[in-house]
């Protein structure tokens, strides 16, 4: 399934669930037509607050097939649309969306390993692209590299780590900015590393067995952590056309 041959659509979905995942964020499941929920790894929709304003949020699954799918979503009190978006979801039960847009999508042609970067609920994206790859490319490496502040911000370091123990191909490496306050789950694929991401990735990847300029490489957070993450990557000769972001769409770098 391309992204290029899915039209981006406008539908009203039902609410099943709202659940907390951390006290910041939550997850959403809505539910709608199976054809018109169609979408690609790494893909977003934009949910409708009014006429005016649609917000984007990654989708936090690969195509089931039955019609539902996953969001994970930040809640900032500060944010007067966050607020907006929190409210709505306390009293209704379905959402207008349209969907799917982004052209940051899980090359399924490219049997390269898959280096995946992501900040915070950017691991929404990388849940999804990870789930279609050993979902579609079981043997396909896999590296999962997830930044956050500190580790209560690891809302779903039980199933990374799940992953990093069950499938042999998959590693998960935890950053944090802060020491955790308690150990990973155990495992010889699991790794926690402290500092900021990039700095981080700088002086782990130039050990790594996969060099990252063999490697098709997702990122996913704010532009500063993204272009930041893209600097050291291009020091280690990875070329800009395996290098995929929403980033590069929305907030591209001047010439």
């Amino acid at each position: 399934m391309s992204a290029r041959t899915l039209t981006c659509k406008t539908l009203t979905c039902q609410v099943t669930a709202v659940e907390d995942l951390n006290p910041d964020v939550f997850k959403v499941t809505l539910a709608g037509r199976a054809e018109a929920m169609q979408h690609a790894p790494g893909q977003y929709l934009e949910l409708m607050l009014d006429e005016a304003t649609w917000v984007p949020f990654s989708i936090a699954s690969c195509d089931r097939g039955d019609g539902t799918l996953e969001l994970q979503i930040q809640h900032w009190p500060e944010r007067d649309n966050s607020q907006r978006l929190r409210k709505l979801l306390q009293v209704a039960n379905q959402l207008t969306v349209r969907l799917p847009s982004g052209d940051c999508v899980l090359d399924t042609q490219s049997e390269r390993p898959l280096l995946l970067i992501a900040a915070g609920t950017g691991f929404a994206q990388m849940k999804a692209i990870v789930e279609a790859a050993l979902r579609d490319q079981p043997t396909r490496p896999i590296s999962l590299w997830w930044a956050n502040r500190e580790h209560r911000d690891l809302y779903a370091e039980d199933l990374a780590c799940e992953w990093a123990q069950q499938y042999e191909n998959v590693a998960f490496h935890a950053v944090t900015e802060f020491p955790l306050t308690e150990p990973l789950a155990s495992g010889e694929r699991i790794a926690h590393h402290q500092g900021r991401v990039d700095l981080v990735l700088e002086s782990e990847l130039s050990n790594a067995p996969v060099m990252p300029s063999d490697c098709d490489i997702y990122l996913s957070g704010s532009p500063g952590m993204v272009y930041a993450c893209v600097d050291v990557l291009e020091r280690m000769g990875v070329g800009n056309e395996r290098m995929f972001s929403d980033v590069f769409a929305y907030a591209p770098r001047p010439h």
